[in-house]
């Protein structure tokens, strides 16, 4: 093959290859300039062919035939009156890029379905180099995409880190898009996700769907004033089982201290309080927990209050679910169980978002799709030294652009 075969071959806008050798490490290419061929000031616009300086670089593209292929490049410096000197940005290499554009998309590839230092590995550059160049690819990903046009939101945590470290995310109920991770779950450390906003777009928002944390309602209703909290069922009710149901098992378990079988009876049966009746597969533990609800009166109530309870998310009508929540609130303050009634007194803190679900029926199990995602995308990694770049990750594995 001549060398003005390969120059026809492979797009090197602005370059012909001059020479080509055979090397250990691959295939060398020389590439010069074309005399003539205008640059462009990435600033202003203008074109210039006025050259300060010709300097040799060299970079990585593609490799072909299983051989690496290493370009030695003839790269210009130019001249404009509006930016000085400059090296010119080409169509298939960057400014100060060691890769070209080719490479740096396979490479962006890759790192989607492999770890860094194995993409590093196959392509034999450097670690840094397939970081920097699938975090660029990310960024021109997410570029077209703009958070400030959501409407319907879900706000949640996920572990980062070992050691009760955690992160929160955003979604975007309407389109599933995650629009913003950030360390933290404090006030301070959310807040810069609405001030990314801005003001109009809080205004816009009208519904956010969270579970019990105060920190996430607190810096809601202070930047988004038409937005409606809506408080998740699952949260709501894990809560009930930690504070209510396994209370009162406790407090049974210590009342028969003189029954030892119905003591063991009632102290092991706590996971078996805590599911639902339908996930109860097997005939033994149906059998077994009847008996258990016959035995025992305050747990049969606390545990029939527990289903009563996850039917205020069903309602549609705010009307009735107001009725449904006075009844079960009425009933749960009068049981006389100790544990039920603390829990209703304080469940009256969160009685609007929770009536608020009949109009917005939305919930944070969303996001519980997202953190299985983001445990992948951090397994394959084997971890991420980087906030930013593993943040970027999470919210381009959510993001599919609209092809029209």
């Amino acid at each position: 093959m001549q060398i003005n075969d390969i120059t026809d071959l492979v797009d090197w806008e602005g370059y012909q290859a001059i020479d080509v050798e055979s090397e250990p490490r691959g295939l060398v290419i020389r590439l010069r300039s074309r005399r003539g061929y205008p640059g462009r000031c990435p600033r202003c616009g203008h074109a210039t062919g006025h050259v300060h300086d010709y300097r040799w670089r060299e970079v990585r593209d593609l490799p072909v035939f299983g051989q690496g292929v290493f370009l030695q490049v003839e790269r210009r410096r130019l001249r404009c009156p509006c930016r000085g000197v400059f090296t010119e940005e080409l169509p298939w290499l960057g400014a100060r890029a060691r890769i070209t554009r080719r490479l740096s998309s396979a490479v962006a590839g890759l790192c989607r379905h492999m770890a860094i230092k194995h993409v590093a590995e196959f392509f034999g550059i450097d670690w840094d180099t397939v970081k920097n160049a699938d975090k660029e690819a990310l960024e021109r990903h997410l570029a077209g995409f703009d958070p400030r046009k959501a409407r319907i939101l879900a706000m949640d945590e996920f572990a980062i880190q070992r050691g009760h470290r955690y992160a929160s995310v955003v979604i975007d109920v309407e389109c599933g898009a995650v629009l913003w991770v950030g360390r933290g779950r404090s006030r301070e450390d959310i807040r810069p996700f609405f001030e990314m906003l801005g003001e109009k777009a809080c205004e816009r928002v009208r519904a956010v769907a969270i579970d019990c944390n105060a920190t996430y309602a607190l810096e809601i209703q202070k930047h988004c004033p038409n937005a409606q909290i809506v408080y998740d069922l699952f949260h709501i009710v894990a809560r009930y089982g930690r504070e209510v149901i396994d209370r009162v098992r406790v407090d049974e378990a210590n009342r028969l201290k003189d029954d030892r079988a119905g003591r063991k009876l009632v102290k092991g049966a706590r996971w078996l309080l805590l599911r639902n009746q339908e996930n109860i597969a097997r005939p033994e533990d149906r059998v077994r927990l009847q008996e258990l609800l016959a035995a025992n009166r305050s747990l049969a109530k606390a545990y029939i209050m527990k289903d009563d309870l996850k039917q205020l998310w069903s309602f549609r009508n705010e009307d009735a679910a107001a009725l449904q929540w006075r009844q079960w609130h009425q009933r749960a303050v009068r049981s006389r169980i100790p544990p039920l009634v603390r829990f209703a007194k304080n469940l009256v803190l969160w009685r609007d978002g929770i009536l608020a679900h009949s109009r917005y029926p939305i919930h944070t199990s969303i996001i519980e799709g997202v953190n299985n995602k983001i445990k992948v995308i951090k397994r394959m990694a084997y971890g991420f030294r980087d906030d930013a770049y593993f943040f970027l990750k999470i919210r381009a594995a959510f993001y599919h652009p609209d092809p029209g």
